[in-house]
């Protein structure tokens, strides 16, 4: 036979899959356009002929892509526990029934400052050691099986924190049940992005923010309601009711199929076609979903070369050999050209943490307090604050593909530094005469408000999509495991530096996320291009590097023969 070479098309459309986590790339096989066949249909390539997508784009296509839909919204309820573990913490920390039971974090008790710190954010250094080991772990066991593990590990961490007595049994629970949401957080997406068809893969994974917003939204009316009836259960029951939605996620687990990617990464090639046909609702005979099969099959071949060609001595059999290749794979990314994208990924998280969000979900009440506002309109605030982002984090799922991340970014980070100079001024002049100045105390809590859509629309969604976007296949996993890493680690210091901060500098908390504000900034001008809509190989031009030139070349390369193989398939369906 003669061998089948790959086209410019195809070659373009293999490119597109690569890039297509948020550019919303369309897959599919070249056909010519037939008479009643509609423009919306399809995408057009350079010679005129167009490709056929599974679905349309953005919100539009989950409509019509509802497994997908169904198995991501159970996937990213690992993102709701974790926001629900952020936000349970605002109004528990000030209810007089947890402080009487912990009254080491009692305002008035030494050290207060610190232990409160450290109870809240011990979480995001167990959900760093669980993100940390995650990936091992999701490519031993399944991505689905990985999530059943996660979730178990947040159920005995959400009944420990329940039936907590001492401060030191609530902090290691809160750290168990960290391991649990840093696992999920560090799965769902890459679960998600393997499964989701590539037109709505974008609006898939920024579901991950939407959901941890949603958590924190949650748990704070819960702890909201609660907080009233006698008795510890005011503070067991918030802890109590969010093993409900993590009991619901480990039932669904046996209903989701497994990623067809990790399938094919263990040689079981014929059931990975089964379940790619599956959860597109299409016959295996379909040649959209065999193009993508032998795409998928590529990606992984490619994958194992480049791991042999780069560390040729690592490649043999053996639990060591294995440990040492994975961690010289995340050496890796921190070697040129690659550092570049890593410290983008990484950098990102670093800001979105320093710029100061959490340091509001978890105390927004103590904040609220310090700007003059009673016991009740605290909390009422806080609540109006978490809605503020959740407003703004649904209006990215449009506002992200079509402003580009740059321009978000840097309009983001303006409007966040200038909330925050704002109200350090104001704070700094009129704390402790708050009662006879209840303007500028309404126009600093206006400021918080501000401060939460410019977040929610800019610096708390793309932080989390776009390192998918600027790595090479061969090192996506890793170099978004230091983005997510970073997230944790900078959420954990976070947590712990806020209330002595608050304590014992007052004014000067504001002034500190101020710089960091105007830094991010700065950083973004400079070293953050823009990658909205740019493909794989457009990659290197935006980074001024060729690290994955080759790799499409070599890719295209087993695509073609993959390509051919099927052509030779006997129809089935």
């Amino acid at each position: 036979m003669e061998k089948k070479s790959l086209s410019d098309n195809d070659t373009d459309t293999f490119t597109h899959m690569e890039s297509a986590s948020l550019n919303n790339a369309q897959i599919g096989v070249i056909l010519p356009r037939g008479p009643t066949e509609s423009a919306d249909e399809h995408n057009h390539s350079p010679d005129g002929q167009v490709r056929r997508s599974y679905t349309k784009s953005g919100i539009q296509g989950l409509f019509s892509s509802k497994y997908v839909f169904l198995c991501a919204l159970f996937a990213t309820m690992g993102g709701i526990l974790f926001g629900y573990d952020q936000g349970v913490v605002s109004i528990t920390l000030v209810m007089p029934q947890f402080l009487e039971q912990f009254p080491d974090v009692s305002p008035t008790a030494p050290g207060a400052g610190f232990k409160k710190g450290l109870m809240t954010a011990i979480l995001e250094l167990g959900a760093f050691i669980g993100a940390l080991n995650q990936g091992w772990i999701a490519d031993k066991i399944s991505r689905k099986w990985s999530i059943l593990t996660a979730g178990c590990i947040f159920l005995i961490g959400a009944a420990l924190q329940t039936g907590a007595v001492s401060f030191a049994m609530m902090t290691v629970a809160r750290f168990v049940g960290g391991v649990g949401v840093g696992m999920l957080a560090m799965v769902a997406p890459l679960y998600i992005s393997e499964i989701a068809p590539p037109e709505i893969r974008g609006t898939l994974l920024v579901l991950q923010e939407l959901s941890i917003v949603t958590g924190i939204v949650i748990a704070f009316y819960i702890t909201y309601g609660t907080r009233h009836i006698p008795g510890h259960w005011s503070w067991r029951l918030p802890f109590l009711i969010q093993m409900i939605p993590a009991l619901f996620m480990v039932a669904g687990v046996f209903m989701l199929p497994y990623s067809p990617r990790w399938l094919c990464q263990r040689g079981r090639d014929e059931e990975a076609l089964r379940t790619l046909a599956k959860i597109r609702e299409l016959p295996t005979s379909d040649e959209r979903v065999l193009r993508e099969w032998c795409e998928i099959r590529a990606e992984c071949s490619y994958c194992k070369e480049a791991s042999e060609k780069k560390h040729p001595n690592l490649t043999s059999p053996g639990l060591w050999n294995t440990i040492k290749l994975q961690l010289a794979l995340y050496v890796d990314c921190w070697k040129m050209p690659i550092y570049k994208r890593t410290q983008v990924a990484v950098g990102l998280m670093f800001f979105q943490q320093f710029v100061g969000i959490n340091a509001l979900i978890y105390y927004s009440p103590t904040l609220f307090e310090t700007m003059g506002l009673d016991y009740e309109m605290q909390l009422t605030m806080s609540g109006v604050m978490n809605i503020c982002q959740v407003v703004a984090c649904v209006w990215s799922l449009w506002g992200m593909d079509r402003f580009g991340r740059r321009k978000l970014l840097l309009g983001g980070a303006f409007c966040m530094f200038l909330a925050h100079f704002i109200i350090s001024i104001l704070v700094g002049k009129y704390n402790g005469k708050w009662t006879d100045n209840t303007a500028p105390g309404w126009a600093s809590v206006a400021l918080i408000l501000f401060f939460m859509l410019s977040f929610g629309a800019t610096w708390g969604p793309i932080p989390w999509a776009m390192p998918a976007e600027i790595f090479p296949s061969s090192l996506r996993a890793k170099g978004c495991a230091f983005g997510t890493m970073s997230n944790w680690g900078n959420n954990f210091i976070i947590g712990l530096i806020t209330p002595p901060m608050l304590q014992n500098i007052g004014f000067g908390t504001y002034v500190f996320f101020c710089c960091f504000s105007a830094l991010s900034g700065i950083w973004v001008y400079f070293l953050v291009p823009e990658t909205a809509g740019r493909t794989l190989e457009q990659m290197d031009s935006v980074f001024k590097d060729k690290s994955t030139v080759e790799e499409v070349e070599n890719r295209a390369a087993i695509l073609s023969r993959l390509m051919e193989q099927s052509m030779e398939r006997p129809t089935s369906s």
